[in-house]
C-alpha cells in the first residue's frame, strides 16, 4: 500500500489537521514543511501531489506512538526501520493504539475481513522467521477500514 494512503487514513482516521500531521512527525525528529505535508495527502491525479517517501513514513509512524503513547525519555530513541513494509505500518499502528490479537479480530470482523490466529500472528513476526506472512495491500487496507471505525465510533 502507498504511505500517502496510510497518510490519508490514520488523518482521517484521528480527525488530525495538516499542523498536527507536521508535529507528529516531528515528535520523531523529522522536520517536514505543511505544504510538503500537504502535498503527500493530494490524491495521485491531483496537481502538486508528491509521493510520500520511506523516510518520512517511518518517523511519522514512530512519532503517532509517541502521539498516542508519550515519550519515555529514560530509553534512546529506536532507529527507524527501512523500508516500511505493510507489516512495518500493521506493528507501529497497532503499538501506537495498543491493540491486543483480539481487539484486532474484532476489528477485521466489523470491517468484514476474517482472519485466523495463525495467519494474523504471521504478519508481526519477523521477516527472517519460517513462519513470517508479508502483510498485503487488502489486509492493511482492511485492517484501516477497522481501525478507522473504532476510532471514530462510527
Amino acid at each position: 500500500m502507498l504511505n500517502n494512503d496510510v497518510l490519508r487514513s490514520v488523518r482521517f482516521m484521528l480527525d488530525l489537521s495538516d499542523a498536527k500531521l507536521v508535529e507528529i512527525a516531528k515528535l520523531a525528529g523529522h522536520e517536514v514543511d505543511k505544504a510538503t505535508m500537504q502535498s503527500f495527502l493530494k490524491k495521485d491525479t491531483e496537481l502538486d501531489y508528491a509521493e510520500c517517501d520511506d523516510i518520512t513514513m517511518a518517523n511519522f509512524l514512530d512519532g503517532l506512538v509517541y502521539f498516542r503513547r508519550g515519550k519515555d525519555e529514560s530509553r534512546p530513541a529506536q532507529p527507524i526501520e527501512l523500508p516500511v513494509t505493510n507489516n512495518l505500518v500493521l506493528k507501529k499502528l497497532r503499538v501506537a493504539f495498543e491493540l491486543k490479537d483480539d481487539d484486532i479480530y474484532a476489528m477485521l470482523a466489523d470491517a468484514g475481513f476474517e482472519v485466523s490466529k495463525p495467519e494474523l500472528s504471521a504478519l508481526f513476526r519477523k521477516k527472517d522467521h519460517k513462519h513470517f506472512r508479508p502483510c498485503g495491500d487488502q489486509f492493511l487496507r482492511n485492517f484501516l477500514k477497522g481501525l478507522t471505525l473504532r476510532v471514530r465510533k462510527v
